[in-house]
């Protein structure tokens, strides 16, 4: 993978132990796998995901695909800055085509990507072939190396297996967030045996699974790793939060010093939390988080 020029990253991730009574006192240890940390503007596992897509796609236009918030988008358009590469960024919803744009898409923008908005129905249907195709004549991106939702795709599960194997020996359980599912696809199959790896979705739905099965078959030929999903922390769907989560999220980062980003890794450590305080562990247990991403505005 690219360990020079611009997308040079940091790897591997620094792993840090927090304390914290909420595990400490059922017999827990608590890891902080510090992906944030590799690349200041792919943060992450969009590094780990979109690398491989972009050595793939040897120099050619990106066309990728997301919502208003998508973080993955964000990423996409700041690699193509980076890089020198165009990058055209496919949004759910055609309604927002004649908004103001918010301030992440404003981001897209601004590091050169290309907003071409689609109605909610036909994003749905985006990976048919013939929508696919429609999508892409439409948005003038017909010669675009195509990079999925999330950036989830064998290249970014094969590349996400190199988290899993950075984490062999040092945790029982390896707990993320889960959009896509493309991260802990890739994870579960790099870690030892022995070791398991927990999906929190931050959507609704209980789609997850199938669709995690179905990347690891395309990666790696079969269901690989031991994994499972836990599909209660979800706070509404993508891109909500309540108060609660925010009085959580809050806490967290006084009591650690961790910037908590709200879409994905509060849902992930107060879904560990809960965990904890049910009995979900075993006593001696000890479980690392994927901090995947930081607050944005940053």
């Amino acid at each position: 993978m690219t360990s020079t020029g611009p997308l040079a990253p940091r790897l591997p991730s620094p792993l840090q132990e927090v304390r914290d009574d909420r595990f400490g006192r059922h017999g827990l240890r608590l890891l902080l796998k510090r992906d944030d940390l590799i690349h200041p503007e792919l943060i992450g596992n969009k590094w780990r995901k979109l690398v491989p897509n972009l050595e793939a796609a040897r120099g050619r236009a990106l066309v990728t695909f997301g919502g208003a918030y998508s973080n993955h988008l964000r990423a996409t358009a700041a690699a193509g800055r980076l890089l020198g590469l165009q990058t055209t960024g496919v949004v759910r919803g055609q309604e927002l085509a004649g908004r103001p744009l918010n301030p992440s898409l404003s981001r897209c923008v601004a590091d050169g990507m290309r907003l071409h908005f689609v109605d909610r129905s036909t994003y749905r249907h985006k990976s048919e072939p013939e929508t696919l195709a429609a999508i892409l004549r439409a948005a003038g991106a017909e010669e675009a190396y195509v990079v999925p939702e999330g950036g989830s795709n064998a290249e970014a599960v094969r590349g996400c297996r190199a988290l899993g194997a950075e984490l062999r020996g040092r945790a029982d359980v390896v707990a993320v967030a889960c959009g896509t599912g493309g991260t802990l696809a890739g994870l579960a199959g790099g870690l030892a045996a022995g070791q398991r790896a927990l999906g929190v979705p931050v959507l609704k739905g209980g789609f997850l699974e199938d669709d995690i099965q179905a990347l690891q078959e395309r990666a790696f030929g079969a269901r690989t790793g031991a994994w499972s999903l836990d599909d209660r922390f979800h706070f509404g769907g993508y891109a909500r939060t309540t108060p609660a989560l925010d009085t959580f999220a809050e806490d967290f980062e006084q009591r650690h010093g961790l910037p908590v980003e709200r879409l994905y890794v509060a849902k992930l450590l107060y879904g560990l939390v809960a965990l904890a305080e049910e009995g979900g562990f075993v006593p001696g247990t000890t479980v690392a988080a994927v901090i995947t991403g930081a607050p944005f505005p940053g």
